[in-house]
């Protein structure tokens, strides 16, 4: 029977780190086919452990997705953080923004897996979680900026429309009507609209 389990020369890791590793794995795979349509086999494969021990740490597939977007969302506030320490108003907002967009061209697959996690809503305990992370977010931007409701709003309907033309590999500006949406995200998100086009 084939299993994932590193050799015996590899460091042992204590249950939580391993854990560490295997939401790690979990955020890469699930971004690529979500909840439904990945495999336990692929994400232990990643992470370098038995299935069978992938189970023991987390239970279910779906147990493994909410940690997995727990993660994502928890990153997602330290990020919002680390750029707007210091910062005020609309530059602490756009700060963000810009750290949003940079996120968004280097490591697109992150935000297609929020897309999977918002997909993925119609099952109660994901639900939860996504309510709950995705306040979060707004709750600190709304915090660190001190801007009215209007602005938060507008800046977090930029974001998700940058997330939706992530999961469509759109990032690129390569179809006119991508390239229309993606100036007014970035003239939104960080106050400074690049030139049509230049976008990967």
């Amino acid at each position: 029977m084939t299993t994932y389990e590193r050799s015996e020369t590899a460091p042992r890791l204590s249950a939580a780190e391993r854990r560490t590793e295997v939401v790690d794995a979990a955020v890469v795979e699930f971004a690529k086919t979500g909840l439904d349509g990945t495999s336990t086999d692929e994400i232990a494969r990643r992470a370098g452990i038995s299935q069978p021990y992938l189970f023991r740490l987390f239970g279910t597939k779906k147990e493994l997705f909410k940690a997995a977007t727990e993660q994502s969302f928890r990153e997602h506030l330290e990020l919002f953080e680390r750029v707007a320490e210091g910062k005020r108003g609309e530059e602490a907002l756009r700060a963000i923004g810009r750290a949003c967009l940079g996120e968004a061209l280097t490591e697109p697959n992150r935000l297609v897996g929020q897309m999977h996690a918002y997909a993925a809503c119609s099952k109660p305990e994901i639900r939860e979680v996504v309510r709950d992370g995705f306040g979060d977010l707004v709750a600190c931007a709304e915090q660190l900026s001190g801007l009215p409701s209007e602005r938060i709003s507008s800046f977090f309907a930029a974001a998700m429309m940058l997330s939706l033309l992530a999961s469509m590999h759109l990032l690129d500006g390569s179809e006119d009507w991508a390239a229309m949406l993606l100036d007014e995200c970035v003239a939104t998100l960080t106050g400074s609209p690049p030139a049509r086009g230049h976008w990967a």
